[in-house]
């Protein structure tokens, strides 16, 4: 069944930039493949007055995640490098609200909640369900969700087709969809209308 949005709707759309896509620094194994499905939401979006939120991360060049100071991941999404650009093909609408995270040097930030004000706005426009989409399901994705779901005005929705896993892991991605659906968020599988 498709689901109509509406002004109380509010669309995530998680770090969908070009790094985390296929060529970039820490590409998702067909991490681009998320992007014509999150268009069909974001059409939905605008046709239903529901508002689209697109997180980034927004690192510096010496930012605490990367392998050279002593993190996880290689240099990706650095501040106004061509991989920290949202995905050409995604079709953010003109009043996109844009979410930066992970830009201190010193401070980790998966969660587009971790940065700013989002859960602000969202109660300031009476949004009452969330659909989230983007990269990476084990991660980004994951680590939102599960702060949104915190928020108890909200019924958060993972949109399961427009996510993928980096799947460090074998499993890890299956495992994030049973630690979002399990802290609440429901996993949907619908398509917009």
């Amino acid at each position: 069944m498709a689901t109509q949005l509406t002004p109380s709707d509010a669309l995530l759309l998680v770090d969908v930039q070009n790094d985390f896509c296929p060529g970039g620094a820490l590409a998702v194994t067909d991490g681009d493949a998320v992007v014509p499905v999150l268009n069909d939401w974001i059409a939905a979006a605008g046709q239903g007055g529901a508002l689209v939120f697109a997180s980034r991360d927004w690192h510096p060049p010496d930012h605490v995640s990367f392998a050279e100071q002593g993190g996880l991941w290689p240099p990706h999404c650095v501040q106004d490098t061509p991989g920290a650009a949202f995905h050409a093909d995604l079709e953010l609408p003109e009043d996109v609200v844009i979410v930066t995270k992970a830009d201190a040097a010193d401070r980790e930030a998966y969660s587009a909640f971790d940065s700013g004000d989002l859960a602000q706005r969202l109660r300031a426009k009476g949004i009452q369900r969330l659909w989230v989409g983007g990269l990476a399901t084990d991660y980004c994705v994951k680590a939102s969700v599960l702060d949104a779901v915190q928020l108890p005005e909200l019924e958060v929705h993972v949109i399961t087709a427009g996510i993928r896993a980096v799947d460090v892991a074998a499993g890890d991605g299956d495992a994030a969809l049973k630690a979002m659906q399990a802290a609440g968020a429901i996993l949907e599988h619908a398509e917009p209308a």
